[in-house]
């Protein structure tokens, strides 16, 4: 099976890491992986992993991206791929105003992923315009079903899978250890509690600041650690938080990190994840890659967050919103050994699997247009 993924670009975050290792997996099957960017930082890890890249400019939000259709109907007729699955909206449009002018017999299945809970408007609409679709939780799932009227046997829910080879229990690399001492030696004899996630003021960072101030105060030895990066235009909040830190008299007890691509080391070397989004995330990618190396996670209990710890660790959720419950229970866990189970639908092999049934699910109906004569699958 030849199957092109595509996205924006492949420079950092969930959706990215994600569409490489889904590439990964489909060549270890004997699959034929083409993934569709503007490039990015990982395309080189996607090749050197046995996939194949093509770049096109399907980035831009602009009227000027219109102009990439002709190249990408081009490039599908060229690769011919058995299976397009699209993961964002503006390629989706591109794709989607692209395949609508090949000829139906040289069509190839489409299949899209919501990875969010998208706006409701007619620009969001189209990841629901191909006759397969993926929810990456019963949340986002639901959220298809009430703003898009999408008919429930057209969605497929198919949690985000974690690589649990990789992301397994063990101590910390010694040669890692060292280096991280070496950098930051008011880690050594601390607790440390990470705060994982891109800079935003949605995600929880503010809010990770006060659980830290109260937890200070009861558990000395802590230590939080913020862990992600701002994006380019979004630097300033970085320096907020940490002027805040520094205000709230923070400054010996939190660190930020910076976007690291050494995050199973941090988890297994950290007593506690935090996650303290101010609003429902579709899924929870660090909640389920904590949980998988052992690592305890508190949460507030909303959106995926919400899924995820029932399933996993139910003793990490914590009452949306309430930081002192958030203190009590860090408290409390840090008494305990942990004990996580990561079930077996939050692996990345059940999820390749899902997902390449989804796919062949998607050729059989492709072919059975093709036999009836219906030429574009309706909503």
């Amino acid at each position: 099976m030849k199957v092109l993924q595509v996205l924006p670009a492949l420079n950092s975050g969930g959706v990215e890491r994600g569409t490489v290792e889904f590439a990964r997996e489909l060549v270890r099957q004997g699959h034929e992986s083409w993934v569709l960017s503007n490039g990015g930082a990982m395309v080189a890890q996607l090749e050197e992993q046995g996939s194949r890249h093509a770049t096109l400019p399907v980035h831009r939000k602009s009227l000027w991206s219109l102009l990439q259709i002709r190249p990408v109907r081009q490039l599908l007729r060229e690769l011919a791929p058995d299976v397009v699955h699209v993961r964002s909206r503006l390629p989706a449009w591109l794709v989607w105003l692209a395949w609508r002018k090949l000829p139906p017999a040289r069509r190839p299945a489409l299949v899209s992923t919501f990875h969010g809970l998208y706006s409701v408007n007619r620009y969001s609409a189209i990841m629901a315009r191909p006759p397969h679709v993926i929810a990456i939780s019963e949340g986002v799932n639901q959220y298809i079903r009430e703003h898009y009227r999408v008919d429930p046997a057209r969605i497929t829910v198919i949690p985000r899978g974690v690589d649990v080879e990789r992301f397994s229990p063990a101590e910390p690399d010694r040669r890692w250890l060292r280096q991280l001492y070496a950098s930051y030696p008011h880690f050594q004899g601390k607790r440390l509690i990470l705060m994982p996630g891109r800079l935003s003021r949605w995600k929880g960072q503010e809010t990770f600041l006060e659980v830290m101030r109260q937890l200070v105060q009861q558990v000395p030895d802590v230590h939080g650690v913020i862990v992600g990066g701002a994006e380019p235009d979004k630097q300033h909040y970085r320096t907020e938080l940490e002027n805040k830190a520094l205000s709230m008299g923070l400054a010996p007890h939190v660190t930020l990190v910076g976007r690291r691509a050494d995050m199973v080391q941090f988890y297994r070397l950290a007593e506690m994840v935090c996650h303290l989004s101010s609003k429902p995330e579709p899924f929870g990618r660090v909640i389920t890659e904590a949980l998988s190396t052992g690592c305890k996670v508190v949460g507030f209990e909303r959106g995926g967050a919400a899924e995820i710890l029932s399933a996993c660790f139910p003793d990490g959720l914590v009452t949306e919103d309430d930081v002192p419950a958030v203190v009590a229970r860090i408290v409390q866990l840090l008494k305990v050994p942990a004990v996580v189970q990561l079930p077996p639908q939050f692996h990345l092999r059940q999820q390749v699997d899902a997902t390449l049934k989804v796919y062949r699910q998607a050729l059989a109906g492709q072919a059975c247009q093709l036999v009836t004569g219906v030429r574009e699958p309706q909503k």
